[in-house]
Protein backbone atom coordinates (compact mmCIF):
# COMPACT_ATOMS: atom_id res chain seq x y z
CA UNK A 1 0.00 0.00 0.00
CA UNK A 2 1.09 3.36 -0.87
CA UNK A 3 1.89 5.91 1.71
CA UNK A 4 -0.37 8.53 0.56
CA UNK A 5 -3.40 5.94 1.42
CA UNK A 6 -2.67 6.45 4.83
CA UNK A 7 -1.47 9.41 5.33
CA UNK A 8 -4.18 11.43 7.24
CA UNK A 9 -4.23 13.80 4.35
CA UNK A 10 -5.39 11.27 2.11
CA UNK A 11 -8.35 12.81 0.60
CA UNK A 12 -10.53 9.56 0.61
CA UNK A 13 -10.11 9.75 4.71
CA UNK A 14 -12.52 12.83 4.57
CA UNK A 15 -9.85 14.82 7.40
CA UNK A 16 -10.29 11.82 9.60
CA UNK A 17 -7.51 10.29 11.28
CA UNK A 18 -7.92 6.19 11.07
CA UNK A 19 -5.88 4.17 13.93
CA UNK A 20 -4.45 1.87 11.88
CA UNK A 21 -5.01 0.03 8.76
CA UNK A 22 -6.22 -3.27 9.16
CA UNK A 23 -5.97 -5.25 6.03
CA UNK A 24 -3.77 -3.47 3.07
CA UNK A 25 -5.19 -3.69 -0.42
CA UNK A 26 -2.67 -6.28 -1.56
CA UNK A 27 -3.28 -8.53 1.23
CA UNK A 28 -6.90 -8.10 0.34
CA UNK A 29 -6.56 -8.96 -3.29
CA UNK A 30 -4.54 -11.87 -2.29
CA UNK A 31 -7.18 -13.36 -0.05
CA UNK A 32 -9.87 -12.56 -2.49
CA UNK A 33 -8.32 -14.29 -5.24
CA UNK A 34 -7.75 -17.48 -2.65
CA UNK A 35 -11.78 -17.22 -1.37
CA UNK A 36 -12.52 -17.14 -5.37
CA UNK A 37 -10.19 -20.84 -5.67
CA UNK A 38 -11.75 -22.43 -2.44
CA UNK A 39 -15.38 -21.36 -3.48
CA UNK A 40 -14.41 -22.61 -7.59
CA UNK A 41 -13.38 -26.08 -6.16
CA UNK A 42 -16.89 -26.38 -3.27
CA UNK A 43 -18.79 -26.17 -6.35
CA UNK A 44 -17.91 -28.45 -9.14
CA UNK A 45 -21.53 -28.34 -10.49
CA UNK A 46 -24.97 -26.89 -10.37
CA UNK A 47 -26.65 -23.83 -10.69
CA UNK A 48 -24.65 -21.01 -8.27
CA UNK A 49 -26.41 -17.70 -7.24
CA UNK A 50 -23.71 -15.45 -5.07
CA UNK A 51 -26.09 -13.18 -3.41
CA UNK A 52 -24.52 -10.05 -2.11
CA UNK A 53 -26.34 -8.25 0.91
CA UNK A 54 -26.32 -4.51 0.64
CA UNK A 55 -25.24 -2.58 0.63
CA UNK A 56 -21.87 -3.54 2.21
CA UNK A 57 -21.17 -6.73 0.65
CA UNK A 58 -20.92 -4.73 -3.03
CA UNK A 59 -17.14 -4.22 -3.15
CA UNK A 60 -15.89 -7.56 -2.17
CA UNK A 61 -18.57 -9.06 -4.07
CA UNK A 62 -17.64 -7.62 -7.49
CA UNK A 63 -14.11 -8.73 -7.16
CA UNK A 64 -14.76 -12.00 -5.64
CA UNK A 65 -17.20 -13.13 -8.62
CA UNK A 66 -14.20 -12.03 -10.15
CA UNK A 67 -12.24 -15.16 -8.73
CA UNK A 68 -14.61 -17.77 -9.23
CA UNK A 69 -13.57 -19.49 -12.00
CA UNK A 70 -16.95 -21.54 -12.91
CA UNK A 71 -20.44 -19.96 -14.44
CA UNK A 72 -22.46 -18.10 -12.07
CA UNK A 73 -25.43 -15.98 -11.49
CA UNK A 74 -25.31 -12.47 -9.32
CA UNK A 75 -28.19 -10.82 -7.49
CA UNK A 76 -28.34 -9.05 -3.94
CA UNK A 77 -30.56 -8.91 -1.13
CA UNK A 78 -31.31 -5.83 0.74
CA UNK A 79 -32.55 -6.63 4.54
CA UNK A 80 -33.45 -4.62 7.40
CA UNK A 81 -34.20 -5.50 11.19
CA UNK A 82 -35.08 -2.02 12.31
CA UNK A 83 -38.75 -1.34 12.69
CA UNK A 84 -37.76 2.32 13.63
CA UNK A 85 -34.56 3.05 12.32
CA UNK A 86 -32.78 2.52 15.65
CA UNK A 87 -33.44 -0.71 17.39
CA UNK A 88 -33.56 -4.07 15.90
CA UNK A 89 -37.49 -5.35 15.88
CA UNK A 90 -36.15 -9.27 15.38
CA UNK A 91 -37.75 -9.54 12.66
CA UNK A 92 -35.68 -9.81 9.22
CA UNK A 93 -37.77 -7.66 6.01
CA UNK A 94 -36.31 -7.79 2.47
CA UNK A 95 -36.45 -4.64 1.35
CA UNK A 96 -35.15 -5.54 -1.95
CA UNK A 97 -35.90 -9.14 -2.54
CA UNK A 98 -33.30 -11.61 -4.87
CA UNK A 99 -35.36 -11.41 -8.64
CA UNK A 100 -33.88 -14.75 -9.49
CA UNK A 101 -34.95 -17.99 -8.70
CA UNK A 102 -33.93 -19.41 -5.69
CA UNK A 103 -35.11 -23.00 -6.21
CA UNK A 104 -32.63 -25.92 -6.83
CA UNK A 105 -29.42 -23.68 -6.77
CA UNK A 106 -26.72 -23.78 -4.83
CA UNK A 107 -26.56 -20.33 -3.08
CA UNK A 108 -23.48 -18.72 -1.35
CA UNK A 109 -24.89 -15.41 0.99
CA UNK A 110 -21.59 -12.84 0.62
CA UNK A 111 -21.34 -10.13 3.32
CA UNK A 112 -18.83 -7.94 4.26
CA UNK A 113 -18.44 -8.74 7.90
CA UNK A 114 -20.31 -11.04 10.51
CA UNK A 115 -20.64 -9.60 14.23
CA UNK A 116 -24.14 -10.59 15.89
CA UNK A 117 -25.05 -12.88 13.16
CA UNK A 118 -29.00 -12.58 13.87
CA UNK A 119 -29.66 -10.69 10.60
CA UNK A 120 -27.39 -13.70 8.28
CA UNK A 121 -29.66 -16.26 10.69
CA UNK A 122 -32.73 -14.76 9.81
CA UNK A 123 -31.82 -15.12 6.50
CA UNK A 124 -30.84 -17.99 5.84
CA UNK A 125 -33.64 -19.53 7.90
CA UNK A 126 -36.00 -17.39 5.33
CA UNK A 127 -33.61 -18.44 2.25
CA UNK A 128 -34.18 -21.78 3.53
CA UNK A 129 -38.26 -21.88 2.52
CA UNK A 130 -37.38 -21.32 -1.22
CA UNK A 131 -36.22 -24.18 -2.06
CA UNK A 132 -32.38 -23.73 -2.72
CA UNK A 133 -29.94 -26.46 -3.07
CA UNK A 134 -27.64 -25.17 -0.61
CA UNK A 135 -26.70 -22.15 1.31
CA UNK A 136 -23.37 -20.82 2.52
CA UNK A 137 -22.32 -18.32 4.02
CA UNK A 138 -18.82 -16.46 2.36
CA UNK A 139 -17.62 -13.39 4.42
CA UNK A 140 -15.09 -11.02 3.91
CA UNK A 141 -14.55 -10.09 7.88
CA UNK A 142 -15.78 -12.33 10.72
CA UNK A 143 -15.15 -11.01 14.28
CA UNK A 144 -15.61 -14.64 16.18
CA UNK A 145 -18.48 -12.52 18.58
CA UNK A 146 -21.75 -13.71 16.66
CA UNK A 147 -23.72 -14.98 19.48
CA UNK A 148 -26.93 -15.24 17.58
CA UNK A 149 -25.47 -17.10 14.42
CA UNK A 150 -26.57 -20.43 14.46
CA UNK A 151 -25.02 -21.33 10.67
CA UNK A 152 -21.31 -21.58 9.84
CA UNK A 153 -19.74 -19.41 7.89
CA UNK A 154 -18.21 -21.80 5.35
CA UNK A 155 -15.26 -19.16 3.21
CA UNK A 156 -14.06 -16.52 5.81
CA UNK A 157 -11.29 -14.22 4.16
CA UNK A 158 -10.34 -12.44 7.70
CA UNK A 159 -10.55 -13.05 10.79
CA UNK A 160 -11.36 -9.51 12.28
CA UNK A 161 -10.58 -7.56 15.43
CA UNK A 162 -13.39 -6.09 17.29
CA UNK A 163 -12.74 -2.60 16.45
CA UNK A 164 -14.91 -0.65 14.36
CA UNK A 165 -13.93 -1.08 10.65
CA UNK A 166 -13.83 0.75 7.53
CA UNK A 167 -13.03 0.57 3.74
CA UNK A 168 -13.47 -2.19 0.74
CA UNK A 169 -17.10 -1.90 1.52
CA UNK A 170 -17.90 -1.31 5.00
CA UNK A 171 -19.30 2.34 5.80
CA UNK A 172 -19.27 4.90 8.88
CA UNK A 173 -22.46 7.29 8.55
CA UNK A 174 -22.31 5.70 4.30
CA UNK A 175 -18.62 6.86 4.21
CA UNK A 176 -15.52 5.11 3.36
CA UNK A 177 -16.77 2.48 1.58
CA UNK A 178 -14.80 3.48 -1.48
CA UNK A 179 -11.24 2.79 0.45
CA UNK A 180 -9.49 0.08 -1.12
CA UNK A 181 -8.10 -1.27 2.50
CA UNK A 182 -10.13 -1.75 5.67
CA UNK A 183 -9.12 0.29 8.31
CA UNK A 184 -9.96 0.96 11.96
CA UNK A 185 -10.96 4.29 12.99
CA UNK A 186 -10.02 6.27 15.94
Amino acid sequence: MSAASTDPADPRLLGRAVKRIAYAAPDIERRVHELGEEITAAYPDGDLLVLGLLKGSFVFLADLVRQIRRPLQVDFLVASSYADGTASSGTVNLVYDPETTLAKKHILLVEDIVDSGRTLSRLVDLLKTRGAKSIEICALLHKHIATELRYPTRFIGFDAPNEFLVGYGLDHAEDFRHLPYVASLQ
